[in-house]
C-alpha cells in the first residue's frame, strides 16, 4: 500500500521518443533549410559586429543611453561598462553572444508580437496559446536543449532555437496584455468616426500598447541572454563558453571576469531598453 502501483504506468518518454523519430525521418529537410537559414543569418549579424571599430559602438551606445535616459551620465557609464569587459579581453566574444541574442530576440519578435495580436483579437486563440506559454516559462531551460539536439544537431543553431523558445513568451503575453488594456471608449470612438477594424489594430491598438510591447521586447532580451550560459553547452560560441570551460577548470578569476561580462552587458541592455519603455510611457497619448 505505500509503493506506487506497477500496473499503473504511462510511456510518455516512449512516445515522445516515436514522435520525435517521425518528424526527424519525415521532415528532416525542412530543419536542415531552416538551420542553414538560421545560421546564415546569424553569421551576418556577428560578421558586422565584429566589423564595426570598438569605439564606434561604444561612442553608439553611450550616445543612445545619454538620448534615452536623458543624462549625461548615464551614457558614460554604460559606455564605460563597455570599455571594461573590452578591457577583460572578451570584446569579440561578446560580440559573437550579441549576435545570438540579436538573432534570438528579432525573431521571437517576429513570431511573438503577432501571435500577441491574435490573442488579444481572439479568446479562443488565448485559451489555447496560454497553456503553451505556461508550459515554456514553467519548464527547465535544460529540457530546450534536448528537442534542439535531437533536430539540429551540435551547434549554434540548437542554442539558438532552445533560446528562441525560452525568450520568446513575455512579448506575446505582454503585447496580448497591451492591446486588451487599451480603453473601449478610445476603441469605439475609433469605429464611430468611421475606422475599419484593420485601422482600429494599427492605428489605434498598437500604438496604444507600444509601451507595453517594449517593456515585453526588454523581458524577451534579458531572457535570452540569460539563456548564454546554457546554450553554450551545446556548441554555442561567446562569453557563456568562458563560464562554462571556468567552472570545468575551477579557474575562479577566469569565471568571475566572464560572469562580469554578462552582467554589465545584461546591465546596458536592461537600462537602454527600460528607459526606452518609460520615454514611450510618458509619451503616450491620454
Amino acid at each position: 500500500m505505500l509503493e506506487f502501483p506497477e500496473w499503473i504506468q504511462i510511456p510518455l518518454a516512449e512516445w515522445i521518443d516515436i514522435a520525435m523519430s517521425w518528424v526527424l525521418t519525415n521532415w528532416g529537410f525542412f530543419f536542415d533549410i531552416v538551420g542553414d537559414v538560421l545560421l546564415l543569418v546569424l553569421l551576418y549579424i556577428e560578421k558586422f559586429l565584429l566589423l564595426i571599430p570598438w569605439f564606434v559602438i561604444v561612442l553608439g551606445v553611450g550616445v543612445l543611453a545619454w538620448r534615452v535616459m536623458r543624462h549625461w551620465l548615464a551614457g558614460i557609464i554604460m559606455a564605460l561598462f563597455l570599455i571594461v569587459l573590452g578591457g577583460f579581453g572578451y570584446w569579440d566574444l561578446t560580440m559573437m553572444t550579441l549576435a545570438i541574442i540579436i538573432t534570438a530576440v528579432i525573431i521571437s519578435l517576429v513570431i511573438g508580437i503577432p501571435t500577441g495580436i491574435l490573442m488579444a483579437r481572439s479568446d479562443r486563440v488565448e485559451r489555447i496559446v496560454r497553456p503553451i506559454l505556461d508550459a515554456m516559462q514553467t519548464m527547465p531551460s535544460f529540457v530546450y536543449l534536448i528537442p534542439a539536439l535531437m533536430l539540429f544537431g551540435l551547434g549554434r543553431i540548437p542554442a539558438l532555437f532552445a533560446t528562441i523558445i525560452y525568450a520568446a513568451p513575455p512579448v506575446i503575453r505582454l503585447t496580448n496584455v497591451g492591446i486588451r488594456q487599451v480603453s473601449t471608449s478610445v476603441i469605439e470612438a475609433a469605429y464611430a468616426f468611421g475606422s475599419s477594424g484593420k485601422q482600429v489594430l494599427f492605428e489605434v491598438q498598437i500604438p496604444l500598447a507600444i509601451p507595453s510591447i517594449m517593456v515585453g521586447i526588454n523581458q524577451t532580451t534579458m531572457m535570452a541572454l540569460s539563456m548564454v550560459v546554457i546554450a553554450s553547452m551545446i556548441g554555442a560560441r561567446g562569453v557563456g563558453l568562458e563560464v562554462l570551460l571556468a567552472i570545468n577548470r575551477i579557474e575562479i578569476g577566469r569565471g568571475f571576469e566572464a560572469g562580469l561580462t554578462i552582467v554589465l552587458l545584461a546591465i546596458i541592455i536592461d537600462r537602454i531598453t527600460n528607459a526606452m519603455a518609460a520615454r514611450l510611457q510618458h509619451e503616450k497619448p491620454a
